[in-house]
């Protein structure tokens, strides 16, 4: 399935929500100049099936997931994480000029900070309201960060590629931009997780939504936010699948 290409500068930007001229940052204009259209179309392969049908396989990537044991117990970030991490993957496939290691070590760690944060105020001030400003989602993009410093250069990731992870974490849910291919790749894997039946099922409960409401949301607003052609088939082909599964058009 296809989307019409359209001009950042005529639409909002993706995930963005925004447009060329209310773009500030260098790296953001950077950005949408060196991918104008939007959904940023894909170059490689892309693939639709239901993402249990590829996990992330990168066996490299396990020294790294066992020294984040501890942050993978909250906020199911032992469900979301690694299928996060099976989406990043699939796009970076889809787009192979992407620093692929980079989209997956930020996508690894990119919730690792809600381990670090009150985790009674999550789902109250998380989750609720105008969520994407709530003073505890900047503190966990921040604590994702010193995780990402504590952890990276012991496994033998150099400073400047640690200091990029970074830049791709801190912000990822509070930034209205994407400043780069990687971090865009990233902010979809990131909600391309929700559409599948075990993100609805999780997700669904921390905003108190029922499976349809939350489908019916994520058909009105994250579909929209996708920033790249790929995650969007993605999404679209797995809500699909999740709303005849979870019978959302009976059950409502």
């Amino acid at each position: 399935m296809t989307t019409p290409k359209t001009p950042v500068a005529d639409a909002g930007g993706g995930a963005s929500g925004t447009t060329v001229a209310a773009v500030a940052h260098p790296a953001a204009e950077a950005f949408a100049a060196a991918y104008p259209v939007r959904p940023v179309p894909a170059t490689g392969p892309v693939e639709t099936s239901p993402i249990a049908t590829t996990p992330a396989a990168l066996e490299e990537l396990d020294p790294l997931w066992r020294a984040v044991v501890h942050e993978t117990r909250t906020r199911g970030n032992d469900i979301h994480l690694p299928i996060s991490l099976a989406f990043a993957e699939r796009l970076c496939r889809a787009y192979p000029d992407a620093d692929a290691e980079l989209v997956r070590v930020a996508t690894l760690l990119h919730d690792t900070g809600w381990a670090h944060v009150d985790e009674s105020r999550i789902i109250s001030e998380g989750f609720a309201g105008d969520w994407r400003k709530a003073a505890i989602r900047y503190e966990h993009e921040k604590q994702g960060c010193e995780v990402a410093r504590r952890v990276l250069p012991g496994l033998g990731y150099s400073p400047e590629f640690v200091e990029r992870v970074c830049d791709i974490i801190d912000g990822h849910d509070t930034r209205p931009v994407a400043h780069s291919l990687e971090d865009a790749l990233m902010r979809d894997a990131d909600r391309l997780w929700r559409f599948d039946q075990a993100g609805i099922a999780l997700a669904s409960s921390w905003f108190g939504m029922d499976p349809a409401t939350y489908t019916d949301r994520l058909a009105a607003e994250i579909v929209p936010e996708l920033i790249t052609q790929a995650a969007h088939d993605m999404a679209v082909a797995d809500l699909a699948r999740s709303t005849a599964l979870l019978k959302t058009a009976v059950i409502r």
